[in-house]
């Protein structure tokens, strides 16, 4: 009963971060004022595009756009940005006929809600939204391509005898801006909580820098969904990232579940080789193209952070503007 009315109140919570009502007169403790770091007008030299380390419950959202116009416009009734966070240390993903376990990967974006229909606009980093850690490829190019009965690539096989031309590296990056967020998703399973396009990277000498499975025009598209249900915790801390129960800021925490996707597609290789002339090995060897519910992606221990203004009317119209300066008072030197 009591695990019940704490969700009850974490869900009650979470529609009061993404269907806002702005505040129009709150406590201090609950919002400081504009004037207290100087004029919203005023930023520090940090870079939140950029990787750098944040204090205290700030540091999930290491690449927050918080600079970015479309987020620095919100003003905090009609409009109201927030920062969200995704990551696994590692889980697995197979494509057609290869698996292969991956590794980190930091999925981080801004939002901004239209208050009066609780619509969401992601607004992703420079740089893209995900950043994925190089997994090694099961077998290497030999398990890629290899055996064939193409002259070019028996050549090509027949050299794989050296570990470091054999050994394949898989990065996944974004494809493209992330669309269909809902973090009421995150409190459930079984809902996706993010369209998430990408392209899967494929580094070997062979192969040649350029060497992708999906592309922009052609990407894969993800749709990751809890596959367990993760712990809920919700958390205020003040602007420069220390926990208060007062604070300024306020930080959802979605923890220590599972997220995947079998539903998604995945298109053929493009670019491998001189000429693309690989592309066809890689996909024969392969399966790919492979259609929707021959591929799987898992992450193991997700965790997922939302973190906004407690109260971003009190400080209309430059919500998206203190935002901004509260990250950049978090960036530890």
């Amino acid at each position: 009963m009591s695990s019940c009315r704490a969700r009850t109140a974490a869900s009650g919570g979470l529609a009061a971060l993404l269907v806002v009502v702005p505040l129009t007169a709150a406590p201090a403790s609950a919002a400081e004022p504009v004037s207290a770091a100087g004029p919203v007008s005023e930023q520090p030299s940090a870079t939140a595009s950029a990787p750098v380390q944040l204090n205290g419950h700030w540091a999930p959202f290491t690449r927050c756009p918080v600079d970015d116009p479309a987020m620095l416009a919100a003003d905090g009734q009609t409009t109201v940005a927030t920062c969200v966070s995704s990551q696994s240390p590692g889980g697995s993903i197979k494509l057609g006929k290869t698996t292969a376990t991956t590794g980190p990967s930091d999925l981080q974006f801004g939002v901004v809600q239209q208050t009066a229909t609780g619509t969401f606009t992601v607004v992703p980093p420079a740089g893209g939204a995900l950043v994925g850690s190089p997994t090694a490829i099961p077998g290497g190019l030999l398990g890629l391509m290899c055996p064939s009965d193409i002259p070019v690539i028996s050549e090509i096989c027949r050299q794989l005898t050296e570990s470091t031309l054999n050994k394949v590296t898989a990065t996944v990056e974004s494809a493209g801006t992330p669309t269909e967020f809902s973090l009421t998703s995150g409190l459930t399973t079984g809902k996706p909580i993010v369209k998430l396009p990408v392209r899967i990277r494929l580094e070997n000498p062979f192969l040649g820098s350029q060497c992708y499975i999906g592309s922009g025009a052609d990407p894969i598209v993800l749709r990751p969904q809890n596959t367990t249900a993760p712990a809920v915790a919700v958390q205020r801390f003040d602007a420069g990232g220390t926990p208060n129960t007062a604070g300024a800021m306020l930080r959802f925490a979605l923890t220590g579940n599972s997220q995947g996707d079998t539903a998604f597609s995945v298109p053929k290789a493009n670019g491998c080789g001189l000429f693309g002339i690989l592309n066809g090995a890689i996909d024969l060897k392969t399966g790919l193209p492979s259609p929707s519910g021959n591929n799987r992606l898992t992450l193991d221990n997700a965790s997922t952070y939302s973190g906004g203004l407690t109260a971003p009317g009190t400080v209309k119209p430059d919500a998206g503007k203190v935002l901004s300066r509260h990250w950049h008072s978090a960036v530890l030197p």
